[in-house]
């Protein structure tokens, strides 16, 4: 038995193998006379591309005819209508509209207000503080005093007011300039001044921003400048500088820059233009009014080997040959010169030599 099943199994391998090989020799021959001829068939239907085109699109409407011809008495039988008495008097259940107070079901609607796009002015009113104008426009009370130079919370009646769009800084584009500086400065994100709706760049692919223009700056801050000590003015004594050695912050604002060996100078920056002091007591030395470098400048003698330097200043209020006093007030802060924003390049010149001016300061 166990032979007669080898025997059928042998006898349907090679029947399979036969099948096997009769097919890959047929399907070997219809592949090369197919690519034998199908150069001439590609011809063919290029050459004839779009002929039956029309008689197939009028052939398949005139099948749709038909059956809808044919359909449509078995359609009709299916479904025997209503008369149009019937219909108009009809009202579908889920057409039925009921009216009812949305105030029951403790469902309000409320306008949304559109944000507000620009800065804006206000007038103080009687009984008006920062802390109900901020409430009131949407912003933080510390916005409201940058975007004025307030030193206090304190309002007098009648101030007009600038008030921005949002929290943060509105700031004017100086040369040179661009989003990022401006974002680094105010302690921002670059993305977030992108981001504001109403910011308008002059480049919409680079964000490049024109000179003059306001920019928006959400959640920017201005830090606070380091206080500055004021003494009592030091009279200097007749015929000498009569310097103290200690010197003191020249004025109040940002550390924008610090010492490095190329820039041995402390750079201030503060929008308001405060007042410029002399560091110590001495006799001023040099005053010019350059339209580069340091711009409108002031140096003062010491008269112990230390010279300090105020450059970049708007105003200046001594001349050559004038006694000041520790403190005084030597002229006001600028941007003249080489310079991108209001502020005061400070220096330390001891014995002719620059030297880092932070350790001296206190």
């Amino acid at each position: 038995m166990r032979k007669k099943f080898s025997i059928l199994f042998d006898e349907i391998r090679r029947w399979s193998f036969g099948w096997y090989v009769y097919g890959e020799k047929k399907l070997t021959r219809i592949g090369k006379r197919f690519e034998a001829h199908k150069d001439l068939l590609v011809d063919i239907l290029i050459a004839r591309r779009g002929t039956y085109q029309r008689p197939f699109m009028h052939f398949s409407l005139a099948m749709l005819l038909v059956v809808g011809i044919m359909t449509a008495p078995a359609i009709t039988n299916s479904y025997k209508g209503v008369s149009a008495e019937t219909l108009a008097d009809f009202t579908p259940p889920s057409a039925v509209v009921t009216s009812f107070d949305l105030a029951e079901y403790g469902v309000q609607t409320k306008e949304s207000e559109k944000p507000r796009d620009k800065v804006i002015s206000h007038t103080v009113k009687d009984g008006e503080t920062l802390g109900i104008l901020a409430k009131q426009y949407g912003v933080s009370i510390d916005t409201i005093k940058w975007a004025n130079i307030l030193q206090s919370d304190s309002l007098s009646i009648g101030k007009v007011l600038t008030i921005p769009p949002v929290s943060g800084i509105v700031h004017k584009v100086k040369e040179g300039e661009s989003v990022y500086t401006i974002a680094k400065k105010y302690k921002s994100d670059a993305q977030k001044i992108v981001n504001f709706p109403f910011n308008e760049f002059a480049d919409q692919d680079t964000f490049a921003l024109a000179e003059g223009q306001s920019l928006i700056i959400p959640d920017g801050v201005i830090e606070e400048a380091p206080a500055i000590a004021y003494v009592a003015p030091i009279i200097p004594l007749q015929g000498t500088a009569g310097g103290t050695g200690q010197f003191m912050w020249p004025t109040n604002g940002i550390i924008t820059t610090y010492p490095v060996w190329y820039h041995l100078a402390v750079d201030i920056a503060n929008p308001a233009r405060p007042p410029i002091l002399a560091t110590d007591t001495g006799i001023v030395v040099l005053v010019q009014y350059l339209r580069y470098g340091y711009g409108s400048h002031v140096m003062i003698d010491h008269g112990n080997g230390y010279v300090s330097l105020y450059g970049h200043m708007s105003e200046i209020y001594v001349n050559v040959g004038s006694k000041v006093s520790r403190g005084q007030s030597i002229g006001r802060m600028g941007n003249t010169g080489r310079s991108t924003g209001t502020h005061l390049h400070f220096e330390i010149r001891k014995n002719g030599a620059l030297v880092n001016p932070l350790p001296f300061l206190k």
